[in-house]
């Protein structure tokens, strides 16, 4: 199996903030004040959809310049919604300020719908976890 990526989260002295570590770069993460956090970062289900913006405007953009159209300043506005049995929702607006025909259009939503963080938030991940205990 060949590991993609990996991420390091840590706990502070401060309720609900973690720092979390993923490749060069140090992020943190709390709950909402709401939610007895301090409201001082992103929420996991944020880094969730941030996880998912990113790959789709990364995608897009890589789509469109191998294609040589120009997507100008691209935006992707999502949306996190959970439904009376608990099932998630997520609603994505796609947007540039560049004049593109619908044939261009109906591409990238086809695009939108194969990235690679579209299909693991789709189809699911196989996720297993360990105890390790402190004296080793």
């Amino acid at each position: 199996m060949r590991q993609a990526s990996s991420a390091t989260i840590s706990s502070t002295d401060t309720n609900y903030l973690h720092r979390i570590h993923v490749g060069a770069f140090d992020l943190d993460t709390d709950e909402p004040r709401t939610l007895g956090g301090q409201g001082a970062a992103p929420a996991p289900f944020d880094y969730y959809l941030a996880s998912l913006s990113a790959c789709t405007a990364i995608t897009l953009r890589m789509y469109a310049q191998r294609k040589g159209w120009s997507l100008g300043e691209f935006r992707a506005e999502l949306t996190l919604s959970f439904d009376d049995q608990g099932t998630a929702h997520i609603h994505r607006k796609l947007y540039s300020d560049q004049p593109l025909t619908s044939e261009q259009w109906n591409r990238l939503l086809e695009i939108a719908a194969k990235t690679p963080v579209t299909k693991v938030m789709s189809n699911g991940a196989v996720i297993t976890s360990e105890a390790v205990a402190a004296d080793t």
